[in-house]
């Protein structure tokens, strides 16, 4: 965007955390970031307000009580402006009129897509707290592979990482995804009371967070003996992640990647149970820009970090993915995740 604005209104609480450094989710609270060319003020509820002032950089804090028009002090830190940037896939219409009608501002300018532009490029201090989540991530696998036994309940597992990340230093990135037998099928399905059998296919997909930073990765096992079907779909797909890997670079389409671990899938027979996208950013967010769609032109830049894991899901079954974290670099990609991908076998007694 080339445009002069006479400030910003920023209301995302990642795009806050971001530029401020500040980390809080307000839930239904306002809070929000006014920049102006003299500065920027923070406004937070008096809740985040101990923590805003120990963690927010470049900014002054001001805080309101519940019970107090928070609106207030929005009018005043908008005071006198025309036009003004604002984040519309996250500022809400009551708030769009309540600014209008109380400020003199008349033009609401969508800023949104610079933000999120200006996160797309990791630099050198964010990179380093996606590898240390990795790190943290691969640590905490092992721990809660060698315990995982049969008996257990797909809850269970995602506790025992849950306290084993927490153990290690770091935070849950997102709520872990735990699914035995038919259950790996549905990749979004939550962690039941289903329990580990003899012959169940386990997915594990989950990640630590570390200074606000996030890893995704996505690891396998069986339990008990596994079969030959089970090896057939997991080194199939260990084939196209691998491949899609192999692909990156900087210069190339995010395309380009989705296709690479696709087109190993499809000629294995398996194309039309791979039915989501190679990968998707990573960052303060667990999905955020890059997405790795088929067909997508977005060209890859050194610094961006995005997860790559294709899987095959068969309905009754159960499914396989395979997932890691990676950073574009020139003529390649440095993986962040390491922990073995191997199918591990869990023992059935």
């Amino acid at each position: 965007m080339n445009r002069h604005l006479d400030a910003l209104y920023i209301t995302r609480p990642v795009s806050i955390a971001y530029l401020t450094g500040l980390e809080a989710n307000p839930h239904e609270r306002l809070m929000a970031l006014a920049v102006r060319g003299e500065g920027a003020t923070l406004i937070v509820p008096a809740l985040e307000e101990e923590r805003a002032r120990g963690r927010a950089t470049n900014a002054d804090v001001v805080a309101w009580r519940d019970g107090e028009d928070a609106y207030e002090l929005v009018t005043r830190e908008l005071a006198g402006f025309t036009e003004v940037g604002v984040e519309k896939d996250h500022l809400s219409l009551h708030a769009a009129e309540v600014i209008t009608s109380r400020t003199s501002v008349s033009e609401l300018v969508d800023v949104g897509p610079e933000i999120k532009r200006l996160r797309l490029i990791k630099n050198d201090d964010e990179i380093a707290k996606l590898q240390r989540a990795a790190v943290i991530t691969d640590q905490a696998y092992e721990v809660v592979i060698s315990k995982m036994r049969a008996g257990q309940t797909e809850v269970d597992v995602a506790l025992l990482l849950a306290s084993a990340i927490g153990d290690l230093g770091g935070t849950l990135s997102f709520p872990t995804l735990i699914q035995s037998g038919p259950n790996s099928s549905l990749p979004h399905l939550e962690p039941s009371s289903r329990r580990l059998s003899a012959g169940d296919l386990v997915l594990l997909d989950f990640g630590a967070a570390f200074g606000g930073y996030k890893a995704d990765t996505t690891r396998m096992a069986v339990v008990g003996a596994n079969t030959e079907k089970h090896r057939e779909i997991h080194e199939l797909v260990l084939a196209g992640h691998d491949a899609a890997i192999a692909a990156v670079r900087a210069g190339i389409t995010s395309g380009h990647v989705d296709a690479a671990a696709r087109g190993v899938i499809e000629r294995g027979g398996y194309g039309k149970e791979f039915f989501h996208r190679v990968g998707h950013g990573l960052g303060l967010e667990g999905h955020e820009d890059p997405s790795l769609d088929p067909g997508s032109d977005t060209l890859l830049e050194e610094g961006m970090v995005f997860t790559i894991e294709p899987g095959v899901y068969i309905p009754g079954w159960g499914g396989v993915r395979i997932e890691d974290d990676v950073v574009v670099q020139e003529g390649g990609c440095h993986v962040l995740t390491q922990a073995d991908r191997s199918l591990r076998v869990i023992p059935s007694k």
